[in-house]
């Protein structure tokens, strides 16, 4: 028998409980007709990119059908007549997919992401710290060779600039996002 993917979008009104009952009227138009569900998923209630038929989310619902052409045309034209289904699309594949879709696996990520939230925020406090030292440093480089050569140790005021100039650069270096890193670099290796 063909193997399908079936996705439909049912309506935001409708519970999750009538999502469901949705689910087992069109599991049993397809057993009826010979065939079988072999996975349901439901996805959740999602955005869509444009208003259907003055929704602007629906209910979504991937179905991975093992049926004749006929069964899969009976389930269609019930769907067809039904409000609460806005869209559906069904694609024929060579075999079904036994692990969780894209869409879960999305799902199972995003709530990984909230978990590392706290981790990252420590991490990105650390980096602002060592920034922060690496800017002290350079300040007291630049106060040091400024204050020798007013002292009259240093006797060329070209090297105080190169020292200055080089502090500032490495200190705009770290304080900057690691993308504008080799921008800064290319523009100092430009101007010395």
């Amino acid at each position: 028998m063909p193997l399908y993917e079936h996705v439909f979008l049912a309506r935001q009104d409708v519970t999750a409980q009538q999502v469901e009952t949705m689910v087992e009227t069109y599991k049993g138009v397809i057993e009826e007709n010979g065939g079988k569900i072999e996975k349901i998923e439901m996805w959740g209630v999602k955005s869509l990119a444009y208003r259907i038929k003055k929704n602007r989310k629906a209910h979504f619902t991937l179905l991975n059908v093992e049926a004749p052409p006929a069964a899969l045309a009976e389930m269609e034209r019930q769907m067809q007549i039904s409000e609460d289904v806005l869209r559906f699309m069904t694609i024929r594949v060579e075999e079904l997919e036994v692990e969780p879709s894209a869409m879960m696996q999305k799902r199972d990520r995003d709530d990984r992401k909230d978990r590392d939230r706290g981790r990252r925020l420590t991490t990105r406090a650390s980096v602002a710290a060592s920034a922060a030292t690496v800017i002290v440093a350079t300040a007291v480089t630049v106060v040091t060779a400024l204050s020798a050569a007013s002292a009259g140790r240093t006797k060329s005021w070209h090297l105080v600039l190169v020292v200055a100039a080089v502090a500032v650069v490495r200190s705009s270096v770290v304080a900057r996002p690691a993308r504008s890193r080799a921008r800064t670099l290319r523009r100092s290796t430009i101007r010395t």
